[in-house]
């Protein structure tokens, strides 16, 4: 078993003691700096990332393999990545960029395999001159979407 297959096991398994954590990103170099990246169902505390570091650091020999591990849950400003992330974020403004546009809209809801925002836009009339606010719903698969934050707004 490789140290990468060692960690990504150990890391599994203290997921699974945490089901309401999920992996945003795990990364090895090549001198064995582990950097894991958590999200939460609801949030990440301080000891969620001191139990995950736990959760490998105990279980791995540094006379073996020397390393290094940091432990962080996924920033504020972090763009969104699995569709956990975007269900804990519903009711929130996000702004999403896809290969075509860049919206800033409500997050409506979230499934496995799509995103539904809702914006209202000034547009064009039908009829005569001037503009009209449009109410605008657009459901939109993952597999479009390049990056999506939410937007923090004070």
């Amino acid at each position: 078993m490789t140290f990468k297959e060692k960690v990504t096991d150990l890391l599994n398994k203290g997921l699974e003691e945490y089901p309401n954590l999920f992996l945003i990103s795990l990364s090895i170099n090549s001198a064995n700096k582990i950097e894991v990246i958590i999200d939460g169902d609801n949030g990440v505390t301080l000891q969620d990332c001191i139990n995950m570091s736990r959760a490998i650091e105990h279980n791995l020999d540094r006379e073996e393999e020397d390393f290094s591990l940091e432990v962080a849950s996924a920033g504020a400003t972090s763009p969104l990545k699995d569709p956990r992330q975007y269900k804990k974020n519903i009711g929130r403004i996000v702004n999403v960029k896809t290969n075509d546009q860049e919206i800033e809209a409500n997050l409506e809801d979230a499934t496995n395999d799509v995103i539904i925002l809702e914006w209202t836009a000034r547009e064009p009339k039908q009829i005569g001159k001037g503009k009209e606010t449009v109410q605008k719903r657009l459901e939109l698969p993952y597999t479009e979407i390049k990056e999506a934050v939410v937007v923090i707004k004070f």
